[in-house]
């Protein structure tokens, strides 16, 4: 038996190892982990009654994003537009839309937010404006300096025409010509997506500059970052040839052409890279925190992670693109090696040094419950936390809402799905994810007072809503908060990543430290049978606790599992493993430590007893 003093200090020591498990790492950049949560302001929360979200509305759900665990919040445009396309049609860059609010109520929201810790990033749309916008009146009249702001063309003579055909085959993302004519100017202008939104030329160094202006202006109101939409579209080719077809069927589609000429030209990564200058100049001017700017751009894997970084790695960029490989490459059909190669794939791929960001759902795509399934909602939700780098979701997502895929024509207004007429207008209009949030059970969900909402509320919100959710035991909003609290363990910000399809429908992968025993096993049953799965095809481990479960799981939080053989239910959900302070892991951190004490008291002291 060795000395008793040396019992001690191996206790103390075991101790305090216990202790500090689980506790977060040293401060890091913000962004590098956040958990970032889009608001659709339209329909986020209603102040004034008049049917609309506005800022004022965003003001007073802050307390709800912190307490849900929200870091930073991305809002969708709010800026002075006439609202044909909701807010991307911007008429004036610097002033917020009387719907929405005043300059006076975001520098409020900016103040308020950063008394709570969080972050408010921006849309910021540079591919084109209103034609309301003053460049554009002042452009089609000719006036310098505007003359050029916009991409112009005096179209195709026709023989015996007064006017002259369009320029080429180029289709708008809304259906129909990119390009319309302007009596004014007469000439055509384009319009990669609604015909009031003409594309700006960025191949005009003026048009770059202001929008560098725009940037410090609203980052010297308070801004942490800015989501640049649409960045794809920014150049087009300048000698304005025809697209190649790809798909005859509807010469007004958009997918009529391969877009080789109006789509991830090299020119947009340069001006990407400019504007990354821009805001570090800023923040190092200041002593701000990092001012962020996040790329949306719906395009291949190797066009998308140019956006990083030069290919040499010499230029800074975005500091990330959306990465929307959970939005388009995966559905409710996938299987379990599906999700794995997806992931996986992504993760191989990324810039070494890069931050990598999951985006689940947005404005513009069909919410996870309509997407994947509501029987996978929490499975998604689990997933999106507990990946590696930042985690992008859609107000809304937290309470599992639904697409209102039944709204009627008379109520839609997307001019995305109007365009196309009353036959294809449900499956094109996105509008049924854009409804109001769902806050509670009464009037119009909580969401507004006013007699009509400028989008129909969700018919059955009284079954489901935030308060309901709050005032049960266990919830979609539940699993949700707690993913994010389990996600700023050490493990999930810093930890490696390894996966594994273990059955045709069960997606498993582990997040683990490689110098503390520490780890955690995430479990999707993506299908709807009960499947025996072994933990051990995935990490060395034998006795593992629960530490999440999901809405429609058999286990629960802090149970003890066998990880060979390891039963998971349809749809089940689950997180397992071992922080360090469970007895497995405890006892035999105690036990090396205690031997690494004997040997170590049997030189020092040579009082060991047998």
């Amino acid at each position: 038996m060795f000395s008793w003093k040396i019992w001690v200090i191996a206790s103390t020591v075991c101790i305090s190892v216990s202790e500090i498990k689980g506790q977060d790492p040293p401060d890091t950049e913000w962004w590098k982990t956040a958990v970032l949560y889009q608001i659709y302001p339209r329909s986020f929360y209603d102040t004034d009654g008049n049917g609309v979200g506005d800022i004022r509305g965003v003001t007073a759900k802050l307390q709800y994003l912190k307490d849900t665990g929200i870091d930073a919040t991305w809002l969708s445009p709010i800026f002075k537009s006439p609202q044909r396309d909701f807010g991307y049609d911007v008429s004036d860059f610097l002033e917020v839309d009387p719907l929405f609010g005043t300059n006076t109520d975001l520098e409020e929201l900016f103040a308020e937010a950063q008394k709570l810790g969080l972050k408010i990033v921006l849309d910021f749309v540079p591919n084109h404006s209103s034609n309301e916008h003053w460049w554009f009146r002042q452009s089609e009249l000719r006036v310098e300096p505007y003359r050029d702001y916009y991409v112009w063309h005096p179209g195709k003579p026709v023989a015996g025409q007064a006017r002259p055909a369009v320029p080429n085959n180029w289709n708008s993302v809304f259906y129909g010509s990119a390009w319309e004519w302007s009596e004014i100017r007469q000439e055509y202008y384009l319009h990669q997506f609604e015909v009031g939104q003409p594309d700006l030329n960025f191949r005009n160094p003026k048009v770059v500059e202001e929008f560098d202006e725009i940037l410090r202006f609203w980052m010297e109101r308070g801004a942490s970052g800015f989501r640049v939409d649409a960045i794809n579209h920014m150049f087009e080719d300048d000698l304005f040839r025809d697209e190649p077809i790809n798909d005859p069927s509807d010469p007004l589609s958009y997918g009529y052409t391969h877009h080789i000429y109006t789509n991830n030209l090299l020119e947009t990564y340069d001006v990407i890279g400019h504007w990354r200058k821009v805001l570090d100049e800023f923040v190092e001017q200041t002593g701000s925190d990092t001012i962020i700017m996040l790329t949306e751009a719906y395009t291949s894997m190797d066009m998308l992670l140019r956006f990083y970084q030069s290919d040499d790695g010499s230029e800074q960029r975005a500091h990330f693109p959306f990465n929307f490989v959970l939005l388009g490459e995966l559905n409710g059909e996938s299987n379990a090696r599906d999700f794995k190669y997806v992931i996986d794939r992504w993760l191989e791929n990324l810039p070494r040094g890069k931050v990598t960001n999951w985006v689940l759902g947005n404005h513009d795509q069909p919410r996870v419950a309509s997407r994947y399934g509501e029987e996978r909602i929490d499975a998604m939700n689990i997933l999106l936390m507990t990946l590696p780098g930042v985690a992008v979701t859609y107000n809304g997502e937290e309470i599992g809402m639904v697409d209102y895929r039944d709204m009627s024509w008379e109520d839609s207004l997307d001019p995305q799905g109007c365009n196309v007429g009353l036959e294809e207008y449900k499956w094109k209009s996105r509008d049924p994810q854009r409804t109001p949030y769902q806050w509670d059970d009464t009037y119009n969900a909580g969401f507004s007072v006013a007699n009509k909402t400028w989008l129909p509320v969700y018919p059955y919100y009284r079954q489901n809503n935030l308060r309901k959710q709050l005032e049960s035991e266990w919830s979609h909003y539940r699993v949700y908060t707690e993913a994010i609290k389990l996600r700023r363990h050490r493990a999930f910000r810093e930890g490696s990543f390894r996966s594994r399809a273990l059955s045709e429908h069960v997606f498993g992968f582990v997040r683990y430290l490689k110098d503390d025993p520490t780890f955690f096993v995430v479990i999707i049953n993506l299908g709807g049978e009960t499947v025996e799965i072994d933990l051990l095809d995935l990490y060395d481990t034998i006795e593992t606790r629960v530490y999440l479960v999901g809405t429609a799981s058999r286990y629960k939080i802090n149970q003890r599992v066998n990880s060979s053989r390891l039963l998971i239910g349809p749809y089940e959900s689950l997180i397992l493993g071992n922080d360090g302070t469970s007895p497995a892991g405890t006892v035999l951190e105690c036990l090396k430590l205690i031997l690494s004490c004997f040997f170590v008291g049997s030189i020092l002291t040579k009082n060991i007893q047998i």
